[in-house]
């Protein structure tokens, strides 16, 4: 796998009315809008999650090497985070990103914001949000949705929805079980391409969850992660795409390839 760079990232050219994404490994995402803007999601550059495995007794080395160095992403227009975990706000990614001059502005919710504060980020840099809230960034308008957390050790989970000024709109899950509340709260924005979380050992979205959310949800394209990284967190994304064909809309799965470019326009 060749390495990614910010320098090949800003120089592709983004269709008018598209996106571009650009998948890291686990839930992470780069983004591209038309005008030129960048923005980080849950950048896991690291193989820091390997020692909490340990300690729990699961195995979460890194099957995958980084696309792109964490220093690259000092060139990003925002950095988003969906919660604290250690495989989304990660510690040495965002020290490199620091030390290679990368200022934010970050952009997370309450306990993820708090952890930015305790490894040093000033909270001048911050932006808090819940959710509904939304924040505009160029051409891009971001707003947090709700999401179900994991256990009781961060209770302000998010997912995003990025709308492209003119042009389509995407819905990043985040890590979050299933809900009736999550498309009757995400519904009402016409998202086109859906990022869903499959990995229901960790109690998110398994395929058959998330492809019944794509279903109810509409959407044009489903795009899985969360399934590729750690040994005992894995699952083919195939499932998902043999309960979406079970749901109906089996054309709509896209496997994105770590570190390549994926452009879409509705």
């Amino acid at each position: 796998m060749s390495k990614l760079t910010m320098a090949a990232i800003r120089g592709h050219q983004t269709p008018a009315q598209a996106i571009t994404l650009w998948w890291l490994g686990q839930a992470g995402f780069l983004i591209r809008s038309p005008a030129g803007m960048v923005l980080a999601l849950d950048p896991y550059l690291s193989n820091s999650c390997k020692a909490i495995g340990d300690q729990y007794g699961f195995d979460m080395d890194r099957q995958i090497p980084p696309p792109i160095a964490a220093a690259e992403l000092a060139g990003i227009d925002a950095y988003l985070l969906t919660h604290s975990h250690q495989d989304h706000l990660d510690p040495e990614t965002l020290a490199s990103y620091r030390s290679a001059g990368g200022r934010g502005p970050y952009i997370a919710p309450a306990e993820a914001w708090e952890k930015l504060h305790a490894l040093g980020v000033p909270a001048s840099e911050t932006t808090l949000v819940w959710p509904n809230k939304e924040v505009t960034l160029g051409d891009l308008r971001i707003r947090a949705s709700f999401a179900i957390p994991f256990a009781g050790d961060d209770l302000t989970h998010v997912g995003y929805l990025v709308f492209v000024k003119d042009g389509p709109t995407v819905y990043f899950t985040g890590d979050t079980g299933f809900e009736e509340l999550l498309a009757i709260a995400v519904e009402p924005h016409k998202p086109d391409v859906l990022v869903t979380v499959i990995n229901g050992a960790f109690r998110n979205l398994g395929p058959a969850e998330a492809a019944i959310l794509a279903r109810k949800l509409g959407v044009k394209v489903v795009i899985p992660c969360h399934h590729d990284l750690f040994p005992d967190n894995c699952l083919p994304p195939q499932l998902l795409r043999t309960n979406l064909k079970l749901q109906g809309i089996g054309e709509r799965y896209r496997l994105l390839r770590h570190g390549e470019p994926f452009d879409y326009r509705p």
